[in-house]
C-alpha cells in the first residue's frame, strides 16, 4: 500500500490521491465534488480517519494559538466550512475573539453557519465562500490564520502559504493542522491497514461513497513529510517555524509567525 510522498508542496498540484490530474483546476474541481459529498458527515468524516483522535487534535492546536481574552484579536480560519476550529478559536478567547471561516466549498459553509447560530456564536464569527490560492480579504489583517486538515487539498499549496502570509498582520501567526507522517514502524503498519482497509469500507457502509475516502486516505500518503513542509512554510515568508507531532506523528501541527 506504500506510496511515496511528495518531497515538495508543488508535487501536490496534480496529485489527485495516487492519481496523476491534469493540474490545479481539475484537481480542485475533484477535491470540490469530494467535500459536497461528505458535507453533512465531515466530522463522522475525521473520526473515521482519526479514530476520533482529531477533537484531541484541534484543541491542541488552539491551545498552542492560545488565543488572547481581547475584541479586537482576529483571525481567519481558511477551509474550515463546518466551523469546528472557529468555534474552538472564540470559545478559548471567552467570546472575544472574531474570525472569518473561509471555504471554498458553499456545501461546508452552509453547514457551519448553521452550527454557529445554533452554538450562539454568529456574532463573532463571518462564514465567506473564497479559494485558499486568492483569498478574498484585505491585506496585513488577521492576527491568526488557521487551517486544519485543508491544506493537503489544495492544488497550489505554496500560493496558499503566499495568501497567508499576506492576510497576516505583522507579527501575526500561521498554524496549520494536518495529517502527517507516522514516525514509529509498528504504529506505522497498524495506521495503514485501518487506513486503507478499514475506512473505505466503513465510507461505503456508513455514507455509500468509498472513492471519496479512497481519495482522503491517499491524499495523506502523498502529503509532504512534517520536515519538507516547514520547509514550504518557511519559502512563503515565515519564520520561527517549527512543528509538533502528534499521536507519533500521524498529524502535526505546524506553526510560522510573519515577523
Amino acid at each position: 500500500m506504500s506510496q511515496s510522498r511528495a518531497t515538495a508542496a508543488d508535487a501536490m498540484e496534480t496529485a489527485y490521491g495516487f492519481a496523476t490530474v491534469g493540474g490545479g483546476a481539475e484537481k480542485q474541481e475533484r477535491v470540490n465534488a469530494v467535500f459536497h459529498r461528505v458535507a453533512e458527515r465531515y466530522d463522522l468524516m475525521n473520526d473515521l480517519m482519526s479514530g476520533g483522535m482529531h477533537r484531541a487534535w484541534k484543541a491542541a492546536m488552539v491551545a498552542w494559538l492560545s488565543p488572547p481574552h481581547r475584541p479586537e484579536f482576529r483571525f481567519v480560519d481558511v477551509a474550515g466550512g463546518t466551523g469546528d476550529v472557529a468555534f474552538r478559536i472564540v470559545e478559548a478567547s471567552r467570546g472575544r475573539a472574531h474570525g472569518t471561516v473561509v471555504d471554498i466549498n458553499a456545501s461546508m459553509l452552509g453547514v457551519g453557519a448553521e452550527r454557529a447560530i445554533k452554538r450562539k456564536l454568529s456574532d463573532n464569527l463571518a462564514f465567506l465562500e473564497g479559494n485558499a490560492e486568492k483569498l478574498p480579504l484585505p491585506d496585513n489583517y488577521f492576527d491568526a490564520y488557521t487551517i486544519a486538515f485543508g491544506i493537503r487539498n489544495v492544488p497550489r499549496i505554496g500560493t496558499a502559504l503566499e495568501e497567508a502570509y499576506r492576510v497576516l498582520k505583522p507579527g501575526g501567526r500561521f498554524l496549520c493542522l494536518e495529517f502527517s507522517e507516522v514516525e514509529l514502524p509498528v504504529l506505522e503498519k497498524v495506521y495503514d491497514a485501518w487506513s486503507f482497509k478499514a475506512i473505505p469500507r466503513i465510507g461505503q457502509m456508513v455514507a455509500n461513497d468509498r472513492e471519496s475516502y479512497e481519495y482522503l486516505v491517499e491524499s495523506i500518503r502523498r502529503f509532504p513529510n512534517q520536515t519538507n513542509f516547514a520547509a514550504t512554510i518557511r519559502q512563503a515568508g515565515f519564520e520561527r517555524v517549527a512543528y509538533r507531532n502528534l499521536s507519533g506523528g500521524i498529524a502535526a501541527i505546524h506553526s510560522g509567525w510573519k515577523l
